[in-house]
């Protein structure tokens, strides 16, 4: 069976939230958010989308960063979400709670398209 497709846009409005939700829960460097996402069921997602999304939280003031040595090659940069950030990712949940009841809602009532295959 093959994955889902995924949407790159509805990927792209979301991701700053879960990058936030997963920071809230513990501070973490940006390959193993990404190896986080991944095992949620973004299984696709590139450190080439995380990294950017990092460095945007930062330059906004809604994440932290430290470094930290490591053994097994330079520091890593260890996020973690600061009072803003906090405070924005508790705003995000309740627009992205207020957005996915609407669209559940629509989803629900909505005929679902069938294909039809050829005989």
């Amino acid at each position: 069976m093959s994955p889902t497709a995924r949407d790159p846009q509805l990927l792209k409005g979301v991701l700053p939230m879960l990058v936030l939700l997963l920071l809230a829960e513990h501070e973490s460097y940006g390959y193993e958010l990404v190896t986080r996402l991944q095992a949620d069921g973004l299984d696709d997602i590139a450190p080439g989308t995380v990294y950017p999304v990092l460095t945007r939280l930062e330059r906004e003031g809604l994440v932290a960063s430290r470094l930290v040595p490591s053994s097994s090659g330079p520091a890593r940069k260890y996020y973690r979400p600061t009072p803003d950030g906090d405070a924005e990712l508790a705003s995000s949940l309740r627009g992205w709670t207020a957005l996915s009841a609407t669209v559940r809602a629509v989803v629900h009532r909505a005929p679902v398209p069938t294909t039809e295959e050829s005989s």
